[in-house]
């Protein structure tokens, strides 16, 4: 995954030179399902690896072992598919606590906006004293943050001494945030896919259907249907033959 986004990030800035005067325009073609399986044999690895989303159980667990800052945050992200970088970028002046309204800031294309969170949720946040992080590069502090982190990578380890403590598998921000609330919503839930892609703020439905959306029946399962033997209420039976008038 981390070389998928590195030459994701390669390809984005050939892309943009092409666009600077006396710049011969260059344009970076990606690899095709075909090209992308071939290169993942000659690298030995997987360029794309399964993502398991949360669920509640998870959550739940990872709040019970969490501080309250990092079992706030990861509800957060559970319920509204904020990203890492806009949840730790919350600050105070970021809630309005009467309206249940909480502004993310712009990103991936999407402008900024105020969402909409449940009253517990809300109730949560605003009892978070905020915190000042230290700007690791230049020691100064930080403007005050809801959940105290300054970067979109400072709750990592953190995380993974939580998970380690409950006992459950470590999932980073993405997995137990967009993947799990696009999840939760439409497989688990039943809501449609518009309506849970509108609720994240995805623009086109289909992008999360084809990502975020995790199936999770069981291929046994599934297979066993074919073998099920449906039970009939009652027998069939074939229309009786009408009498000519000759007969």
């Amino acid at each position: 995954m981390v070389e998928e986004l590195e030459m994701q990030a390669a390809d984005d800035i050939i892309n943009a030179n092409g666009h600077m005067d006396g710049t011969p325009l260059i344009r970076v073609k990606p690899y095709d399902k075909f090209e992308r399986i071939a290169q993942d044999k000659l690298r030995g690895k997987l360029s794309r690896v399964e993502r398991t989303p949360a669920d509640k159980e998870w959550i739940e667990t990872f709040c019970r072992a969490a501080d309250p800052y990092n079992a706030a945050l990861v509800r957060f992200m559970f319920e509204t598919a904020a990203r890492i970088d806009q949840a730790v970028s919350l600050e105070p002046d970021d809630l309005r606590s009467g309206e249940n309204k909480v502004r993310v800031k712009a990103q991936k294309g999407h402008p900024e906006s105020w969402i909409t969170v449940s009253p517990e949720m809300m109730d949560e946040l605003i009892a978070l004293p905020s915190k000042r992080p230290k700007n690791r590069k230049t020691g100064r502090f930080m403007a005050p943050r809801v959940f105290g982190y300054g970067s979109s990578t400072g709750y990592n380890n953190r995380w993974k001494t939580i998970c380690k403590l409950a006992g459950i598998q470590y999932l980073s921000a993405h997995p137990a945030g967009r993947h799990g609330f696009f999840t939760e919503l439409v497989v688990r839930q039943g809501v449609d896919p518009v309506t849970a892609a509108k609720a994240g703020r995805w623009s086109d439905p289909n992008l999360p259907m084809r990502i975020y959306a995790h199936a999770e029946t069981d291929e046994a399962d599934v297979r066993a249907r074919f073998r099920t033997k449906h039970v009939q209420a009652d027998t069939v039976r074939p229309p009786r033959k009408l009498k000519s008038k000759k007969e």
